[in-house]
């Protein structure tokens, strides 16, 4: 089997009422897709992990990338991840990266669809069935208070889930920590409450809001402090009772390793879109296992069900209902669903994703 082609594909769409995180806008949502067509007329759909204004960018790598890609056999994922993959000039961080995810995740794809196999089965089987799921959002909005913050935390759990996320760090410490403790109400006490702060605060105001919002029982602080402030992420895991999570800014195996070895954080947060794709994504999990660390993907709910059930240190998966972005459970033809607040891996070939172009197609943007 042989590569015969790569092409970049972006899809974009507005969203109604723009979301803001501790330091982001987000004025509309989108897809960015690698598809990689081979000889035996198998195709793999590997999804990249989305920036604002990128499609150019990206596009532009992905055609860099297609000289090295054509006429290798997909199933060398190793040996393509090294060819791409070379810090001097592309790769260690950044938007390079970001496609050399999508292309890994593509190939992982066609990997299970020339085999039969489901993704989960092909990379280490079925560890665990059902996984736990908890809802992301919590978004500041225009217009939105307290109420409305806890109208929809009392809707995420309604289908049955036993955890939930909301943003912190985009407004003054005392009115987030209001917004924690009126989360923490309309959830009541058994529900774990995660909260996350985009990078937003420096290590002493993370300390602050940390020990002010501890009462309220919070499951994990996530993404406090910037990515690279490894000894500050360590102070402030020793300055908390509160569990730190962190790694979706983190790219590959050894950004990772080096999370680990400064004892940053208790759960590690990967994501396969973003850090180098499946293949690194394992190598993490099984890096993150020899320090008795959980896994919890951060991002694509339909791609990271296949590895979280795979490992051995799966915690959650990070769920969107749509409550966010309008085309989120419309852009795949069958998405993931909840049942009892967990999910279960499809049991169709690779990834088992399959654009719903008929929803999309008006949003293509290349």
């Amino acid at each position: 089997m042989k590569i015969t082609d790569v092409k970049y594909k972006s899809y974009r769409w507005p969203i109604a009422k723009p979301i803001r995180n501790g330091k982001h806008v987000y004025p509309e949502a989108g897809l960015n897709i690698i598809q990689i067509d081979t000889d035996e007329n198998i195709s793999g759909i590997g999804l990249i992990g989305g920036v604002h204004n990128s499609e150019e960018m990206f596009a532009a790598i992905t055609s860099h990338f297609k000289e090295t890609l054509m006429g290798q056999n997909p199933f060398n994922t190793e040996r393509i991840f090294h060819d791409l993959w070379q810090p001097k000039i592309i790769g260690r961080r950044g938007m390079t990266t970001r496609v050399i995810s999508g292309i890994d995740i593509a190939l992982w794809d066609i990997k299970g669809k020339y085999t039969n196999l489901p993704l989960y089965k092909l990379i280490g089987g079925q560890f665990n069935k059902k996984i736990p799921v908890y809802i992301a959002g919590g978004y500041y909005e225009k217009g939105k208070g307290l109420k409305e913050l806890a109208d929809e935390m009392s809707n995420n759990i309604s289908s049955g889930v036993t955890a939930v996320k909301m943003k912190i760090g985009g407004a003054s410490i005392s009115e987030d920590v209001e917004r924690v403790k009126t989360a923490r109400a309309s959830i009541g006490p058994s529900i774990k409450l995660l909260v996350d702060a985009n990078c937003a605060y420096s290590r002493y105001e993370a300390i602050d809001i940390s020990r002010k919002i501890e009462d309220y029982n919070i499951f994990w602080f996530e993404e406090p402090l910037s990515p690279d402030d490894y000894e500050g992420y360590k102070k402030l895991s020793q300055a908390t009772a509160i569990p730190i999570a962190t790694g979706e800014n983190e790219y590959t195996k050894y950004g990772f390793r080096d999370l680990i070895k400064n004892s940053c954080a208790s759960i590690l947060q990967p994501d396969a879109l973003t850090m180098g794709g499946i293949s690194e994504f394992l190598k993490v999990a099984y890096l993150a296992q020899a320090e008795n660390l959980p896994i919890s993907p951060h991002g694509n709910q339909d791609v990271h069900i296949h590895l979280i059930s795979s490992i051995s240190n799966g915690l959650l998966l990070e769920y969107y209902n749509g409550s966010t972005d309008p085309m989120w459970l419309d852009m795949f033809e069958e998405p993931l669903k909840i049942q009892d607040g967990h999910v279960i891996a499809p049991e169709r070939p690779g990834l088992g994703i399959n654009l719903n172009h008929s929803a999309i197609s008006k949003y293509q943007t290349n």
